[in-house]
């Protein structure tokens, strides 16, 4: 399964780490076909780090803060499977806590700043084209829309 996430700067598409992490990506997915993050932002970009999206405060018009919201539930980490390393172009789960994640993700820029990260953050994807532009996303740039590919 992928997904192909669309931005203004152009399109990631993503394959999913079914096998190591089906929770997430099943939580993920489904987010993703109803619609949830379009017109979402990537309300939090640290260099050499993370682009962070998926918090429904970061939609224009929402009350609360950005990086504080989530789908009104919490989802278990997965972080005993392969591919649970942070590298360049991976798609991670944003909590505040094991087992608190919900809808935000991140995705990495490198490798440099993210092993501290391995088997603290679920692993649930990877950046296979466009990996290039979670380079050129800036903080507040648009998630138009997420596809996913059966």
């Amino acid at each position: 399964m992928h997904a192909i996430i669309k931005t203004a700067k152009g399109e990631m598409k993503v394959e999913f780490y079914e096998k190591d992490a089906p929770k997430t990506v099943a939580n993920f997915v489904k987010l993703a076909k109803d619609g949830y993050y379009n017109g979402l932002t990537f309300h939090r970009v640290l260099p050499d780090f993370v682009i962070q999206g998926g918090c429904p405060n970061s939609k224009a018009g929402a009350k609360g803060m950005p990086g504080t919201g989530g789908p009104g539930y919490s989802i278990d980490c997965e972080t005993s499977g392969e591919n649970q390393y942070h590298d360049k172009g991976v798609l991670s789960m944003a909590h505040a806590g094991k087992n608190t994640g919900g809808s935000q993700f991140f995705v990495c820029h490198s490798r440099n700043n993210t092993s501290h990260l391995d088997g603290v953050h679920t692993c649930f994807g990877k950046v296979t084209e466009g990996v290039d532009l979670v380079d050129d996303i800036r903080q507040d740039d648009g998630i138009e829309s997420i596809t996913i590919i059966d």
